[in-house]
């Protein structure tokens, strides 16, 4: 018995439909292109942190003390602890490794504190998403307090759209850049030539965009957070969106990714809202999640 019309018409119909939501999921979720970069990338890329092998070994840890808008993080190498933002009231929080908190450092002059890295020493950088401002500040065990009044700072007004601005901010101490990532529609760029010119006044300031070879916009919705790893030289860009930590050399290839997904890397349920990342001496990779959650991550082969 042949099929009726009107019922072949309603299969079809079913069939389109559920093909148009099956690619609606995979452009929503960039499933497409990172599926194209897992299965391409090789299994050990050469010098990369291999993150394949990393597991949680603290998971959602809240930070007692915090109750909400930690964002962003950075590892003091000669301390051996983290520091983390606040953006009402703008504060920066540092914590131990184990994401207890040590002491809080109000800051004034600030609207939208977002961004921080350890440069050398006692000296900082901070991110003010939403005037676009870059400051350098000095943080030492005494500090207390922080006015960027008559910090040296550098403005960014590139995208001024509120808080959809610039947000992550990372240095490179090899060749004394910066790097920082705008959040939405995702860009990152390098800022050459900043040390040279507050400490000397030197101006031979250069800001470039940083394109790596494969474009991290294929397969991640926003950056929320980037950290430069020492050791290697690689670049960890992190999303919020598409909850997925992606690595790059320092020839611009990828060479590393990390779904913060439930079921990966040990995880028992997926990362919230990751805000920021930041690699120990010893590869340890911690995250922050928004409002006050703690992530650490540690090498360990699987089995």
């Amino acid at each position: 018995m042949k099929p009726q019309p009107f019922r072949v018409a309603v299969r079809c119909s079913l069939i389109a439909l559920l093909l148009l939501l099956a690619g609606a999921a995979i452009w929503h979720l960039r499933l497409a292109p990172l599926i194209w970069y897992w299965s391409a990338m090789p299994a050990e890329a050469p010098g990369a942190l291999r993150l394949a092998e990393y597991r949680v070994t603290l998971e959602a840890h809240p930070i007692e003390g915090l109750q909400n808008n930690a964002s962003a993080l950075t590892y003091n190498w000669e301390s051996g602890t983290l520091f983390t933002t606040i953006n009402h009231p703008p504060q920066i929080v540092e914590l131990s490794n184990a994401g207890e908190l040590l002491r809080r450092i109000p800051v004034a002059g600030v609207d939208d504190l977002e961004g921080i890295t350890h440069m050398e020493g006692k000296l900082y950088v901070l991110v003010d998403e939403r005037k676009q401002q870059v400051y350098r500040v000095a943080i030492d065990a005494d500090t207390r307090h922080i006015d960027v009044a008559q910090a040296p700072r550098i403005g960014l007004g590139l995208f001024l759209n509120g808080n959809l601005g610039f947000e992550g901010i990372t240095w490179d101490e090899q060749r004394h850049r910066l790097f920082v990532a705008k959040e939405k529609t995702p860009r990152v760029f390098e800022i050459d030539g900043m040390p040279r010119l507050m400490d000397a006044g030197e101006l031979n300031l250069q800001i470039r965009e940083w394109i790596p070879r494969q474009p991290f916009r294929r397969f991640m919705r926003d950056l929320s957070s980037l950290s430069r790893d020492e050791r290697t030289g690689h670049m960890l860009l992190l999303s919020d969106e598409s909850r997925l930590l992606a690595e790059y050399d320092a020839a611009g290839e990828l060479a590393g990714l990390m779904l913060l997904w439930r079921g990966f890397h040990g995880l028992a349920a997926s990362v919230p809202q990751a805000e920021g990342v930041a690699v120990g001496r010893d590869g340890t990779i911690y995250l922050i999640s928004e409002p006050n959650l703690f992530y650490r991550f540690e090498r360990r082969k699987a089995g």
